[in-house]
């Protein structure tokens, strides 16, 4: 039988209590290795970017002044005095009633404080025929116009995608400091589970939480480290848990949480270390028996092996300690307001996760929709679902058109 039941709160309050959910350590990696980290360091750019005037356009390089009144019918005449190409620094200088033809990109050569566009000009031998008048600067990238030299570009605790990676480039760094990603390893147990790629026996399923697990792994900030699948043996899953244990910062299984006679998890995670398990039982649904324990100050968060219920647990009460963990602010789910339609109901005195599709009316309303679960263990439930409400402890149900929170698992495209 399960411990008292804990509330989802007081189990949240537990993890926060008795683990340190803070950086774990820094390391230097080179970009390729940076994507999905945090930065560990503000950076300061040293040079200006870009390092010099440079053309936005191709076309030709003048003294703006040289070209004032120019238009269809009164064109200005200027001498062209070669080329500037990309990559090569200017040899030549433009003084009054010269010009030097430029490629995007290229630097502006001296005297020069525009640059003309190819198509109002027209090149005549040496000469040059300009239709348009051009401005101070116009069509110039200006020297620091975009970075400037010991501007703070990017701050410590700042999430690594691709356009910072992109900036990191173009400040010339190959390598940044960033947080330890914590080595998360994720087991199953269960002997009706199959790995994937082999061929599924009678009464056998495929693996799906510890793949499914992994990706959350990741999306947290995590490195997933998948040991397999283990029968219900109580020798076997406490040499997998010490592996685990010893190799990793988090551990995550997911089956034997129960109360049935192969549901050993919170057996042997007693027999770890201390002060061994804290969660029992939560009162949520899904989720009722999920297990959680300190063991020796490493978290082990121990999921039902339903695998719709397995991630949702996780992202409840392993997310955040995984993304503290990787110095990542905790990430809230995008939340929108919808109308239930239909009636929903609540498990008696446990806290209800429906998951749910949207639907947009003509109005532009969002309606929330159950989707259909069967028995909880299928998996196309978050495949379906958009999201999914909560139903608190004490509501009895959602009333039709009722106004509900939809917290989604990922933001909406329509």
């Amino acid at each position: 039988m399960f411990r008292e039941l804990l509330t989802l709160e007081e189990a949240k309050q537990l993890v926060r209590q008795h683990f340190r959910i803070s950086p774990l350590g820094v390391e230097e990696v080179s970009l390729l290795e940076a994507p999905n980290r945090v930065l560990a360091e503000n950076i300061v750019a040293k040079l200006d970017i870009p390092p010099f005037n440079r053309s936005t356009v191709d076309g030709y390089a003048v003294r703006a002044e040289d070209t004032f009144g120019a238009e269809e019918n009164n064109p200005v005449k200027l001498k062209l005095l070669g080329v500037v190409n990309v990559g090569e620094l200017p040899r030549l200088k433009v003084d009054r009633g010269t010009a030097v033809e430029i490629m995007t990109g290229a630097p502006i050569p001296e005297g020069a404080d525009a640059v003309v566009m190819t198509e109002d000009v027209e090149r005549k031998g040496d000469e040059l025929v300009v239709y348009s008048a051009v401005v101070k600067d116009e069509n110039v990238m200006k020297v620091g116009s975009d970075i400037k030299k010991d501007e703070i570009v990017l701050r410590a605790g700042q999430g690594l995608g691709a356009r910072e990676i992109g900036v990191l480039a173009a400040l010339g760094i190959d390598r940044v400091k960033v947080y330890k990603a914590p080595v998360v390893a994720i087991l199953s147990t269960g002997a009706e589970v199959t790995e994937p790629g082999k061929p599924l026996a009678p009464g056998k399923i495929y693996d799906i939480n510890s793949y499914s697990l992994s990706a959350a792994v990741l999306e947290s900030g995590g490195k997933p480290l998948r040991l397999g699948v283990f029968p219900d043996d109580i020798n076997e899953i406490e040499r997998a848990l010490k592996t685990a244990l010893a190799q990793a910062d988090v551990v995550i299984t997911s089956g034997g949480v129960s109360v049935g006679p192969k549901d050993i998890i919170p057996k042997v995670l007693g027999m770890l270390g201390k002060p061994g398990v804290i969660i029992c039982g939560i009162a949520i649904k899904p989720g009722k028996p999920t297990t959680v324990a300190s063991i020796n100050g490493k978290p082990v968060f121990s999921l039902p092996g339903h695998p719709a219920s397995a991630l949702m647990i996780f992202h409840l009460l392993a997310r955040p300690v995984i993304e503290g963990l990787a110095g990542r602010s905790s990430t809230e789910n995008q939340v929108v307001k919808a109308l239930a339609s239909t009636r929903m109901f609540s498990a008696k005195g446990r806290r209800t996760f429906v998951t749910v599709r949207l639907k947009k009316d003509e109005k532009g309303l969002f309606w929330a929709e159950p989707v259909p679960t069967g028995l909880s263990g299928a998996i196309t439930t978050l495949a379906k679902a958009d999201g999914f409400i909560e139903i608190p402890e004490n509501q009895q149900f959602v009333e039709v058109g009722e106004e509900v929170q939809v917290t989604l698992f990922q933001r909406l495209s329509f």
